[in-house]
């Protein structure tokens, strides 16, 4: 198929942004975004809201004015809270959802250009290569060997061709009687993918007017599977809910029995409810979920399926590609090997020595041989020696007429150009030295030396081609590039630096225990120099062949400790993926290519290469690497184990916290003390832990240690037995003193209302000290004392403002029932408060010394 050049310059941006304003963005209407209203809305059914607007009422009908107007002040501000939270979550979303929309190369001013899919409007003429999700309804001008998947729209997953129209553009009416599915059209569709080839087209249509609008059927994103976390945390609340709603009617019941007030009975039984619902679960988990996938974006990572930020923590194998992940995918040509001469000067000419015949050839046939538009670091290294050694350019006066893809069994790809002069069409082909070397029927003497030749130069880290060229007869063309009587030319080798940063991100995974596996195409010997430079084990490489040659069990035994494979193709990954999940590994790869796709798919986290994959990788992949970067993964491993952490510190927290204020809620019901709590504390309270747990422990910073352990165990639950035990624990010795105070006040004649003060002001530091014990949960809490957390500062700093308003200013204290402290009192109050937490933590750290020198 021919392939014309682009018949025009594009639109002009000025164009394109009228016919923007026109006709609206290359868009399908998609979910609804959570308004303002709609964020009330849902705030309004939680049940901590319905059991504060009950008690406000409640208050209204006993005609206690002031206490049911400091409970609706109290909603205001938990309402207040919340949305804040969730608009500034739905904001990080919906960034991370521009960057993770597909994109679109366009070609505009005259120059080609990505810009996002929904910027695409009509007469943009658009770029399209392999792996492209094509963005909008688009008549081909020009297209080369282009195979398109169109399964969206048809339901048929056999891919269809497509033809260039040139300059035989059909008409509106025959463009509309065109339908997807149809082989040799010259027309795409927006939500089709190219399989094979590339082209040029000029959009048709956009968003609602595109056959997809137009038949109603939306590119729906993939279902999430149930995050596992999310589940526990369902399934925790489930049950604190339903013991406070039989503890609270329980405890009403009590009250209303050995008091006889019923109205007090319900505020009591509502209070005690508000205590135990640990309603902050969902907002903690959904508040780090979005937070960790911002985060990530900060260091190149996009998140493309929250449920990965999970899985982070147990990855325990990370299998990598070298060029670009490594390297520093900045191809250069290093050496030009023709026939009895050697060229080692990277990509000029030293001295002003003019390229020989022989290089020119060589050079000549390696460009026909690469794409048109180069995507590939060494294909462009190609173009730009190329243009140093031609006046024009190689395919000037050709015509491009006919393909030979890479395939598994020939690792070579060629390309059929028609001739300049007017003579038979000429066969350009690259690939492996030893794919060339058999389709050029070498004698037995050449295969040798240029094995030879190839391995001396990869042992030294190159990447090593070999090129070679044939006449062509036909068309037909004949079936497999086999059948040419092709003529060695030489060998073209790139060099392609190590990232300075990759021996120390590899030494770091080997201290987090996670094992790094090179798997690339290039020659064993560049493979195992390069694995070897950046520190990864290279004393084995298993190649292609090898791994084609071994059945699954056998090759599960080979990738137990073989850490470099070479000579890969994009569908031996996807075994080598599998071998590795079947050993019980949890697996992270990197791919760019539409090949990789399955096995991006098949691996635990899938990573896509951000800047030269393709729209089918990134699809496919859970996470996508925007700088294509190898020590960007190890952060984006690094900062899972963070959030993971995090998460079960803030849990840890709400766990805790919980026990002293629903016991202090229930204490004095059981021995008949004055009430210590009405609703209005404990949303006081809340006010102080909704935002230390989402904000304060989600900012908290990795621990010393987090890339010394060894990855998490993928069965491991969020609420262990120990953590479970250890939070009671903590929030009891909270209580122990809260509740034991209180009693000693009660039987020292206290009054009711500075007893109340005293327990609080406790209860509050017991709370701050809870803070502090959680932040870190593998040493002493004192180590946590001065480490910065500045959001922890602030809640700090305005938890005890709000005491101390509570306390000495007149009104707040009367609606609090509350009586001004001493000083002494209060310094007394919050050191018991503190001391609780903090003897407890000395307790459990002479333990663990003492179980260390046992």
């Amino acid at each position: 198929m021919g392939r014309a050049p682009v018949p025009e310059r594009g639109l002009t941006r000025h164009e394109a942004a009228a016919r923007l304003a026109s006709v609206g963005h290359n868009e399908l209407p998609g979910t609804a975004r959570r308004t303002i209203l709609r964020t009330v809305a849902g705030v309004a059914r939680e049940p901590m809201f319905v059991m504060l607007a009950a008690a406000g009422t409640l208050y209204l009908v006993l005609g206690d004015l002031g206490e049911a107007l400091l409970l609706l002040a109290f909603i205001g501000i938990v309402m207040g809270i919340t949305v804040v939270q969730e608009r500034k979550t739905e904001r990080v979303l919906d960034a991370l959802r521009d960057l993770s929309s597909p994109r679109a190369k366009v070609t505009r001013d005259g120059e080609p250009q990505v810009i996002a899919g929904r910027d695409v409007v009509p007469g943009d003429i658009m770029l399209l290569d392999e792996g492209d999700r094509v963005a909008a309804d688009a008549v081909m001008l020009a297209a080369h060997d282009l195979s398109v998947d169109e399964s969206l729209l048809t339901g048929e997953s056999v891919p269809v061709g497509k033809r260039g129209a040139g300059t035989d553009l059909p008409g509106a009416a025959a463009l509309a009687a065109m339908r997807p599915g149809g082989d040799g059209l010259p027309v795409v569709y927006a939500g089709s993918m190219i399989v094979r080839g590339g082209g040029t087209a000029r959009v048709t249509a956009t968003g609602l007017q595109t056959e997809m609008g137009r038949i109603g059927r939306a590119l729906a994103a993939v279902e999430e599977p149930e995050s596992p976390l999310r589940n526990q945390t369902r399934h925790l609340v489930r049950v604190f809910t339903i013991v406070a709603v039989i503890t609270s009617i329980t405890a009403s019941v009590l009250y209303w029995v050995t008091r006889g007030d019923p109205l007090g009975a319900v505020l009591a039984g509502l209070a005690l409810a508000m205590s135990m619902l640990p309603e902050e679960f969902p907002v903690i988990f959904t508040v780090f979920m979005a937070a960790g996938a911002w985060r990530l974006s900060r260091r190149h990572v996009l998140t493309r399926r929250m449920t990965v930020i999970e899985t982070l923590g147990s990855a325990t194998v990370l299998c990598v590609d070298k060029t670009g992940t490594l390297t520093q995918n900045r191809m250069t040509v290093h050496t030009l090997v023709t026939e009895g001469a050697r060229r080692c000067d990277g990509d000029g000419a030293p001295g002003g020595r003019e390229f020989t015949t022989a290089e020119h050839a060589l050079l000549e046939a390696a460009v026909l041989a690469s794409e048109i538009r180069p995507f590939d670091p060494m294909e462009n290294a190609l173009h730009r020696l190329a243009a140093k050694a031609f006046p024009a350019s190689p395919a000037d006066g050709r015509e491009f007429v006919h393909e030979y893809p890479l395939a598994p069994d020939l690792l070579a790809m060629t390309h059929v150009w028609s001739s300049a002069a007017g003579g038979p069409p000429l066969a350009a082909a690259k690939g492996a030295p030893e794919a060339i070397a058999l389709l050029c029927r070498s004698d037995t003497s050449r295969p040798a030396s240029i094995a030879a030749d190839a391995e001396e130069l990869a042992a030294r880290g190159m990447r090593v081609l070999g090129v070679a060229r044939a006449e062509c007869p036909g068309p037909p063309w004949p079936v497999d590039p086999r059948e040419l009587r092709f003529v060695w030319l030489g060998l073209v080798a790139f060099a392609d630096p190590l990232r300075a940063n990759v021996p120390h991100a590899i030494e770091q995974c080997r201290g987090a225990g996670i094992r790094v596996v090179m798997i690339t195409g290039d020659y064993p010997s560049t493979a195992r120099a390069i694995a070897a430079e950046a520190g990864i084990p290279a004393d084995v490489a298993l190649t292609g062949l090898e791994v084609a040659s071994v059945d699954g069990a056998a090759l599960r035994i080979r990738v137990r400790d073989v850490c470099v494979f070479a000579r890969i193709s994009p569908e031996q990954k996807l075994r080598i993926v599998d071998a590795l999940k079947q050993n019980g590994e949890v697996v992270a790869m990197t791919g760019d290519g539409v090949n990789d796709a399955p096995a991006l798919k098949a691996s635990h986290i899938g990573i896509a290469m951000g800047g030269r994959g393709t729209d089918v990788a990134r699809e496919a992949a859970s996470l996508v690497l925007l700088d294509d970067d190898f020590v960007s993964i190890v952060a984006a491993v690094r900062l899972g184990r963070r959030i993971y952490a995090n998460l079960r510190k803030a849990m840890s927290y709400v766990l805790a916290v919980h026990v002293p204020i629903a016991g202090m809620a229930l204490l004095p019901l059981l021995f008949g003390w004055p009430l210590m709590f009405s609703p209005a504390h404990i949303v006081f309270l809340e006010l102080v832990i909704n935002p230390v747990c989402s904000i304060v422990f989600e900012a908290e910073r990795s621990e010393d240690d987090a890339m010394r352990r060894p990855p998490r165990r993928t069965d491991e639950r969020l609420f262990s037995g120990a953590m479970i035990a250890s939070c009671l624990l903590q929030g009891l010795a909270v209580l122990a003193v809260v509740g034991g105070l209180y009693a000693w006040w009660q039987h020292d004649g206290v009054g009711e209302t500075e007893a109340r003060a005293m327990a609080f002001a406790t209860l509050v530091a017991g709370n701050l000290a809870l803070i502090v014990a959680n932040r870190a949960s593998r040493v002493a809490a004192t180590t946590t004392l001065f480490a910065k957390n500045v959001p922890l500062f602030w809640v700090g700093l305005g938890a005890l403002a709000a005491l101390a308003a509570t306390i000495y200013w007149p009104t707040l204290a009367r609606l609090f029932g509350f009586v001004a402290l001493t000083p002494s009192a209060v310094a007394f109050c919050l050191a018991a408060g503190a001391g609780s937490v903090f003897a407890f933590e000395a307790v459990k750290s002479a333990t663990r010394r003492s179980a260390a020198d046992s």
